[in-house]
């Protein structure tokens, strides 16, 4: 199906699909830029901790009077699925613990649910995939974000009939970043901190994308979603520009970095030196393919696709990505055909917390982007073996053991509430495993 000729028939007859968006931070509000441009939908709903804020949020991104005062605006996300008035949620929060409560509650109320909240979907989003499934509603990544982008690449390549050999995204990454703290991040960015609180950038937000542990999250989105393996010791971050991708996105024994085929990778836009890569993919994504027979391998050379030495192994990819820009897509995705932009099948990646320092017992856990910990990819069933304590639940958290630097943080080792909602939903994930 087409979208917007549909979204025309929808303006016309007066039955827009309805929005309830729960977080009018940045995504949410490159989100609501596109809104009044957008024929057929509307955003009903609003919830955010802070209402005022999301009502400036409206305006800031060049909304009407009529319009800001034709939503409702609430702290009350309950009282939203329960208004009639809602037939998509997103949840927009970043908070794994409050996005996993609020997916719940959607699933509840026979809403479909697009989840920008990929620290909510990596903690459960097998278990809350599935109950989804069970109830009917949809549980979409969100478009525009880097990991379902990189799902619809996979798609493309399996459905055109491609070997999926890697798949990811690009970051700027060097190995000291993952000891990056909120008093440091700016550092890394070339910006003073008055320079980022002037643009109102969060420290712990912004040091979660430097320090490794978003990309972690994505990666694991994406494994989950597609069923491509992750590395045995987390990511490599090599370093590769998108004339590289072919080359060093292969499997060892072919001549790359990868440990097998069909792995997800995160490439860096730095060399280990510094020097930045030629045409670099910091803001994009990729998969690499390998041709499944000679004729098709000569069809690349023959068509302009970038290939390594052997021919056989190429790249497509996308170098940028405009995050709420694009999340029409999913919302109207899930409302008009009932489908997701990518979603969670399986419990295959999953993202552990690692200490920063040296850590005592009685501290509290800062979560990610912060002080204490950082995330790092592992195969989910290893994670589980070693009692891995997941990222998405290392936020003010009290350890009860001391864990020195660079080490795994178990589940042992911190005093969890276990009728947490959250908690309880990501130990039913783990069983599924089991």
């Amino acid at each position: 199906m087409y979208l917007y000729p549909e979204l025309l028939r929808r303006a016309e007859a007066e039955k827009p699909v309805r929005v309830g968006l729960i977080g009018a931070g940045k995504f949410g509000s490159m989100f609501l830029s596109q809104v009044p441009t957008t024929p057929g939908l509307v955003v009903s709903y609003i919830t955010d901790l802070h209402p005022d804020n999301a009502k400036a949020a409206c305006r800031a991104t060049g909304w009407a009077t009529e319009q800001v005062d034709a939503v409702h605006f609430t702290d009350d996300a309950e009282m939203m699925m329960r208004s009639g008035t809602v037939d998509v949620v997103v949840e927009a929060t970043g908070n794994p613990v409050a996005g996993i409560y609020h997916a719940q509650m959607a699933i509840s109320h026979g809403l479909h649910i697009v989840m920008v909240n990929v620290e909510a979907d990596v903690l459960a989003g097998a278990e809350l995939a599935r109950r989804a499934r069970s109830a009917g509603t949809v549980y979409s990544m969100a478009y525009g974000d880097q990991p379902a982008l990189t799902v619809e690449l996979v798609d493309w390549a399996r459905s055109c009939g491609f070997e999926v050999v890697a798949a990811g995204k690009g970051t700027k990454y060097l190995p000291a970043y993952h000891y990056a703290t909120p008093d440091t991040v700016w550092d890394f960015y070339g910006l003073t901190a008055q320079q980022a609180a002037d643009a109102g950038m969060n420290s712990q937000m912004f040091n979660s994308f430097l320090d490794g542990t978003k990309s972690a999250l994505e990666m694991a989105a994406i494994a989950n979603a597609t069923g491509l393996s992750c590395p045995g010791d987390g990511l490599r971050f090599p370093a590769a520009g998108m004339d590289d991708l072919a080359h060093i996105l292969r499997p060892v024994d072919a001549g790359g970095v990868l440990d097998e085929p069909g792995q997800v990778e995160v490439v860096s836009s730095l060399e280990r030196d510094g020097r930045p890569v030629f045409k670099d993919l910091r803001w994009g994504v990729y998969v690499v393919v390998k041709a499944p027979n000679d004729y098709a391998a000569a069809c690349f050379q023959q068509y302009g696709m970038n290939t390594d030495s052997s021919g056989q192994y190429s790249a497509m990819y996308k170098p940028f990505h405009l995050i709420g820009l694009e999340l029409n897509i999913s919302v109207l995705s899930a409302a008009l055909c009932g489908q997701p932009t990518g979603t969670t099948q399986q419990f295959t990646g999953d993202v552990a917390a690692v200490a920063k320092r040296d850590i005592r017992a009685g501290e509290v856990l800062d979560g990610e982007g912060g002080y204490t910990v950082w995330g790092k990819l592992y195969p989910a069933a290893k994670s589980v073996a070693e009692n891995a304590l997941p990222i998405g639940l290392a936020h003010q958290v009290k350890l009860t053991s001391d864990i020195r630097a660079g080490h795994t943080i178990c589940w042992s080792d911190v005093a969890i509430d276990k009728d947490n909602l959250a908690v309880q939903m990501r130990l039913a994930q783990q069983n599924q495993l089991a």
